[in-house]
């Protein structure tokens, strides 16, 4: 069969499972197991793809019709311009949480910090941070193993094993170091409001990542009670925040002690990520 027809079938049997990017994904599929980009798709549409390819993707596209998403699919995401390694056992990085790097890697720019990701998952924050700020170094902890081999592989990949430690703690045992930086991007899911995640998320994603408390806030006050000793006089902490948590969040940082420094909004307005140091 030729490139073309190839992926306007698996774009129809997505369509008709209701994926809203049934192009996009059939191409992107396509393009990893050929190890091609999609251009290279358009460009050669007329191409004859083998037998074992097609194989390969007949087997993919049921994966994806059975809403596993692509980024599992193809092992590994897009996040701050790097493909990061990704596996069931963390969350899939999403460009909302980019938002916290602008402003974060603007302050430290040109300057060497100690950093600290609290829930590091494939360590894409902690790892994206150190490769704009390259004089200086970061610790991730995460509860589960499974993360921190997967956080360990993206070090090696973006050469910034010398630079960084990932380890496997729960934050209210953890009392190495202080840092000049802690980030985080804890569960904050209420529990009520699990179920009413896309299928995509819900069988798939885990939810040990997601599951924030009945409040959606419990790693959230983990995070701010321990920064409050782990934290550098004049550090940062920058958490991310789900929809409508900002004032008791914000309310949280100030019977802390923390004082804001700025707020991130994602393209909907809601703020996703507040930027605090200890007063």
């Amino acid at each position: 069969m030729i490139l073309e027809k190839t992926i306007e079938k698996a774009s129809k049997l997505l369509k008709k499972k209701s994926i809203r990017s049934y192009e996009l994904d059939a191409e992107v599929i396509l393009s990893n197991i050929m190890g091609v980009s999609r251009e290279y798709l358009i460009t050669n549409a007329k191409r004859k793809i083998s037998k074992e390819i097609i194989k390969k993707y007949d087997n993919a596209i049921n994966r994806r019709l059975s809403q596993e998403p692509v980024a599992y699919i193809i092992g590994k995401k897009e996040f701050w311009s790097q493909d990061f390694f990704v596996s069931k056992s963390t969350l899939i990085p999403r460009p909302e949480t980019e938002l916290m790097l602008y402003r974060v890697i603007n302050i430290f720019k040109n300057k060497k910090i100690n950093i600290l990701d609290i829930g590091t998952g494939s360590g894409c924050l902690l790892l994206s941070i150190l490769k704009e700020l390259n004089t200086s170094r970061g610790t991730g902890i995460d509860i589960s193993k499974e993360a921190i081999c997967v956080a360990n592989i993206n070090a090696k990949k973006l050469n910034l094993f010398n630079r960084v430690k990932f380890k496997i703690f729960d934050i209210d045992k953890f009392n190495l170091d202080k840092y000049d930086l802690i980030l985080s991007n804890p569960p904050y899911i209420a529990l009520r409001d699990i179920k009413n995640l896309s299928k995509d998320i819900l069988h798939y994603e885990p939810l040990l990542a997601l599951k924030g408390g009945n409040d959606g806030l419990d790693l959230i006050k983990k995070v701010i009670y321990k920064s409050s000793t782990l934290l550098k006089k004049n550090g940062l902490l920058v958490v991310e925040i789900g929809n409508n948590q900002y004032i008791k969040v914000s309310n949280l940082l100030r019977q802390n002690d923390f004082k804001e420094v700025s707020k991130e909004c994602d393209f909907n307005n809601n703020v996703r990520c507040i930027i605090t140091t200890k007063k």
